[in-house]
């Protein structure tokens, strides 16, 4: 695991000094993270990261998830789909195994921390269950909640109204809450398995082992198979482009624990396919961090063709590796990708078809906005700008009574 001192490299030794002196106004305060999963998705990637550092930082940071049965889980995907807008019925007894199996959950901690995050909606009610004493609780919002199911978000909003803070990715997620609101764009780690920079031979093996043909132009994506984040559309667009241009899809996605959609959703991909040869469905292991990265790399066009997105750490490491990338116009892909900059914001199929073939026959226009991709990810969505940010955000917490805190 990489020490805060390799990034000063990357961030600059002031950089990595300013967040020790932060630091130094939380030693020996002890930090909970909870979540539903230690595997699969941008979450469970940014703790696998954070905890570390704080840790090393002097604060004792520990990191536990909840479990739960399938109907529960069942139950939590859509929770979150209907905070991201979908009309989801949810009979009593679905919302009561909800709050039942986060009773049982309860009984395994103790939550004596001075900080307990509690991240997504999964165990958010398992506040009701603790009397929070010292405990500073925040609630980590990391889904699209600018159109909720308003008599779902009543339901959990009662629940909510105990923590002490939020976090939420962009502004227009929030709610209007009683308790203060906090701006924390998710992050990636530059030094990651996922990110840091490759040997030929590791890409080589990669495109090997994938059967993957170089000699055509590649568009791909990578998510998890979700019907939020498009995959239909995207062999739709493909299939446009390639009137025009010989060229290849590949479609790249994992699967989560908490997500019992995703077998469903890529047998739905795979029908649509048909026997296409230009189109490959890669269904990756967990932690296939190599892979992504190879493939991100090797890809002539990236695209994340999602209708709801809480922020999207694909395009973040996209970007990163000075691709452009073509998104849908939602959620957090605003706040990374800037429209004829950074990569193009999409509102269509048909809209995204044009944007692949612009790219693809213009090659200088696409490394000249990668340049600036990088820049970008490099000023803004780094894992020590995060870093920064929760730290900042637990001095406030324990000065919030205070208009201007001595550092």
């Amino acid at each position: 695991m990489n020490k805060l001192n390799d990034y000063a490299d990357i961030v600059g030794k002031n950089y990595i000094n300013q967040l020790k002196s932060l630091a130094i106004n939380l030693k020996k305060k002890k930090v909970i993270m909870v979540n539903s999963t230690k595997d699969g998705g941008g979450v469970a990637e940014i703790l696998h990261r954070l905890v570390p550092l704080l840790n090393e930082l002097g604060i004792q940071t520990k990191w536990e998830t909840i479990s739960g049965d399938s109907d529960f889980f069942n139950t939590t995907k859509n929770i979150h789909n209907a905070l991201q807008g979908q009309k989801i019925c949810f009979p009593r007894e679905m919302l009561e195994h909800y709050l039942e199996v986060n009773k049982k959950n309860s009984e395994k901690f103790e939550f004596s921390e001075d900080f307990v995050f509690i991240h997504d909606p999964q165990p958010l009610p398992i506040i009701r269950h603790f009397n929070k004493n010292k405990s500073k609780w925040i609630w980590r919002c990391h889904i699209d909640l600018s159109k909720p199911d308003l008599s779902l978000w009543k339901f959990l909003k009662s629940y909510l109204l105990q923590y002490d803070a939020s976090i939420f990715s962009i502004a227009k997620f929030t709610r209007v809450l009683p308790h203060p609101q906090y701006l924390v764009p998710p992050s990636i780690d530059p030094l990651s398995d996922k990110n840091k920079e490759l040997e030929k031979s590791e890409i080589d093996d990669v495109i090997s082992s994938f059967g993957i043909n170089s000699d055509k132009p590649i568009i791909l994506q990578v998510s998890r198979f979700d019907r939020f984040k498009g995959p239909l559309g995207v062999i739709n667009a493909y299939r446009m482009v390639k009137k025009e241009i010989n060229c290849q899809l590949i479609l790249a996605g994992g699967e989560a624990s908490d997500d019992p959609e995703g077998k469903i959703v890529y047998d739905e991909v795979r029908q649509e396919a048909g026997n296409d040869p230009d189109i490959k469905l890669l269904l990756l292991k967990p932690n296939s961090n190599i892979e992504i990265n190879v493939l991100q790399r090797i890809a002539d066009v990236i695209i994340q063709n999602s209708s709801k997105e809480g922020f999207g750490l694909v395009v973040t490491e996209a970007l990163w590796k000075r691709k452009p990338v073509i998104g849908g116009a939602v959620g957090g892909i605003t706040l990374q990708i800037i429209n004829h900059q950074t990569g193009f914001l999409i509102h269509s199929d048909e809209g995204a078809a044009f944007r692949i073939r612009y790219l693809l026959n213009r090659k200088h226009i696409s490394e000249k906005m990668g340049k600036l991709a990088r820049e970008y990810v490099l000023n803004n969505f780094l894992i020590t700008r995060h870093l920064r940010d929760y730290l900042s955000i637990m001095i406030a917490l324990e000065n919030k009574n205070k208009h201007i805190v001595q550092l």
